[in-house]
């Protein structure tokens, strides 16, 4: 199985923000936005696997920015890590500004995607290669965010958590 990039998987989507996606401020509802993500996620993760990809978990969601109606909204999605037959998926999003066209960071999110077979069974997944600083930052912090995950649902002892314990020497 090849390895992939980052770049592989990178998925973009942009869409506007209509009168019935928006909640009684005028604001996109958070869960017109979750779908968007998942959506993105989703691709970026059969781009990376070539296979079916099912949403395992979302890990993070940070909604730092509301989008008012009218808004063009931009989703970028890409595989920031693989391990054996799970991916994180790591989000962007983008709002643009309607007057100088400039792109505004929103909210991000972090998604975990399993690669399925046409049973739903689990499949191994290509290894992933970071290249840009950015890439390879979201590579490292990935496995600290998996052992944290594994510790917490009493999975892994906190012990065997080496990438986290490496954090606090």
């Amino acid at each position: 199985m090849q390895p992939r990039t980052a770049f592989q998987s990178k998925t973009v989507v942009t869409d506007l923000v209509l009168p019935s996606e928006t909640n009684p401020l005028n604001n996109l509802f958070g869960g017109e936005l979750l779908a968007r993500m998942d959506r993105a996620a989703s691709i970026s993760a059969r781009r990376h696997s070539r296979r079916i990809a099912v949403t395992a978990s979302v890990n993070h969601v940070a909604f730092n920015r509301s989008i008012p109606l009218g808004s063009v909204v931009t989703v970028e999605a890409k595989v920031s890590r693989a391990f054996t037959t799970s991916m994180e998926v790591y989000l962007d999003v983008w709002i643009e500004d309607r007057e100088t066209g400039e792109s505004i960071k929103a909210n991000e999110a972090i998604y975990t995607f399993v690669a399925v077979d046409e049973t739903g069974r689990p499949v191994k997944v290509p290894e992933l290669i970071p290249e840009t600083e950015l890439e390879k930052e979201r590579y490292k912090a990935a496995l600290r965010r998996k052992q944290l995950s594994l510790v917490l649902a009493g999975k892994m002892k906190p012990a065997e958590a080496t990438e986290l314990k490496a954090i606090f020497e």
